[in-house]
This record gives structure tokens, sequence and C-alpha cells, in this order.
């Protein structure tokens, strides 16, 4: 969609592509659903997966549609909203360790011991190619695009977007986006050698990593044409921008890329410029900070990784 408010206070011809208005309020859906409907008739006896929020949706109502047990295991102390939306949709989930990356190997243990399918949150091929639908609407709908910007977490969508330009033929330019306190992704792709955070400092779940992820890092690494990194400030901003000139609620990684297109405002102008709004499960503590600070505050606490 295209937002006049947003072309006139940005200066730029953008438009936004609304994951935020999937079930489950994320783009993380369409891989769930790719993932989950091919499964084995051995693989259907359960799955496990380990995730704070948007991921771990995907898989509950993907799970609940085809009659495959689900188990997602979350950090404790995980985003209540999102524990309650996963048991909503039917899963089963604990709450294990300090962050995802704790939970993630908890996980490694349960599936050993229970024998279910384990589900990765980025090196799943099945969850790529369901994410990269966003990308083939987006491009079959507006293919002049010249850019597209991207939250980056784990990478799916970012690879899904980069993937189906590639394979289009089209000279667009991919730019992933990841939060200064958060930047893990953005060092080893500048870099060449992967990094691993200390911690995950940064408001916006879906961008919240420590890590990155064979699969993911390898496409990106060959794909991806930029990524620019934001301030919590900025993040911030972003958020209330989406609010105020599209009308929407966008989680911190949703309203990324509004963020980093008015940062790059100069680099884009005289260009069509696409935004991937990849969710909008903001909690409503996080988004009274938001909406609530003064530009020289910060959101608040930290959040745990997105994935």
């Amino acid at each position: 969609m295209r937002h006049p408010l947003l072309t006139a206070e940005s200066g730029l011809d953008i438009f936004v592509k609304h994951e935020n208005h999937n079930p489950t309020g994320s783009f993380k859906i369409r891989g769930g659903l790719n993932l989950v409907g091919r499964l084995s008739p051995a693989e259907r006896r359960g799955v496990i997966s380990a995730s704070t929020g948007n991921h771990g949706q995907s898989m509950a109502l993907a799970c609940q549609r085809e009659g495959v047990p689900c188990t997602i295991v979350t950090p404790v102390g995980n985003n209540p909203d999102k524990n309650a939306a996963m048991r909503a949709y039917g899963a089963t989930v604990l709450e294990f360790g300090r962050d995802f990356d704790e939970a993630r190997e908890r996980v490694e243990q349960l599936q050993a011991e229970q024998g279910l399918r384990y589900v990765h949150s980025a090196n799943e091929p099945l969850l790529i190619a369901g994410v990269a639908t966003l990308a083939l609407e987006m491009f079959e709908e507006q293919p002049d695009i010249d850019v597209v910007l991207v939250p980056i977490g784990g990478g799916s969508s970012a690879c899904g977007c980069s993937i189906v330009r590639t394979g289009l033929g089209s000279r667009a330019e991919v730019i992933g986006v990841q939060a200064e306190g958060s930047s893990a992704f953005a060092r080893s792709w500048r870099s060449g050698t992967r990094v691993v955070g200390d911690r995950a400092a940064t408001f916006a779940e879906g961008m919240a990593t420590r890590v990155t992820f064979d699969l993911t890092f390898e496409i990106l690494r060959r794909e991806l044409d930029d990524v620019v990194t934001l301030t919590e400030l900025e993040l911030a901003e972003g958020v209330r921008l989406a609010l105020r000139t599209t009308h929407n609620l966008a989680e911190g990684a949703g309203a990324a890329p509004l963020a980093a297109a008015t940062k790059l405002r100069d680099r884009l102008a005289g260009r069509k410029v696409a935004c991937v709004m990849s969710g909008g499960n903001i909690d409503t503590a996080t988004l009274s900070r938001v909406l609530g600070m003064r530009s020289s505050e910060e959101p608040g606490a930290a959040a745990q990784p997105e994935t």
C-alpha cells in the first residue's frame, strides 16, 4: 500500500508491504504453513521449536490447522501476551532459560529425548520458501521497485526478498535493517567473520538476536546488498511514524524499515522504495513507553530474541 501521509512526511516514494495484516500478525505464518503442510507422516507425531513469539505463533497455528501436536519453549519471563496467543492456538508452551539461546538448547535436548520434529527458526529451507511468497507478491504488483528495506533477526524474510529479487531478474537493492544494540548479523556481514553478541539490547524483539544462523547467513552473505543499523530512539520513532502516517500498529522490527528509509532519505531520493512491515505484535507495556517517551529517552528494557 502507498500511504500519502508517509510519502509527504518522508519525501520518498514508499510502498509498505503489510505483513502485520496476516493471521498471527506477522510474516512468519507463511513459513509455518509451508513447512507444517509438508511434514511426513512420521514427523506429524509432533513438532518442537524455540521462540519468543512470532515464529512460535506461526508454528502453533499451522499445527492446529494440520492436527499436529506442537510444543514451543520460550525463555522464562517471556512476553505473556505472546505465550497466551501460542496456547490459544493449541501449543504446549514451556518456559526455560534466560534467553532464546538457552531455550533453544532445551528444545534440542527434548527433541532427542522425545523424537519430535525439531523446527529451527531459521535453518529451514521450507520456512524460507514460504516466507519468500511475500516478496513474490510485492514484485508481481510493483515490478519496478528499486529498493527493498527488510528487518533482520534470524534472516528468513531478508533471504526470501533476496532470493525472489534475484530469481525474477530484478535490479532492486535489498537492504537489511538491524538494531544497534543487537547487531551480530550486521557486524558479521560487514566483516565476513561471524560474531556472537553478548546480549540483545533492543526493545525490537523481531531483531533481538545475538547470533547468526548457518543457512540464512550464507544466503545473505551472497545476496544482500547492504545493512543499516538503528538506535533505540530511531526504532521508537519508526513505531510512532507507522502509527502517525499509516495508522498501523507495528512492532519495533515491523517499523524498522520505515525508520531506516527516513535515515537513508538522501540516498533513496527519487527511487521507488518498498518497506516490509513484518509484524504488529508489540505488547501494550512497550507501546505505552514508546508513545509516551520524549525524544531524548530510551524506550525501555532490552527484549528477548524474537525468532
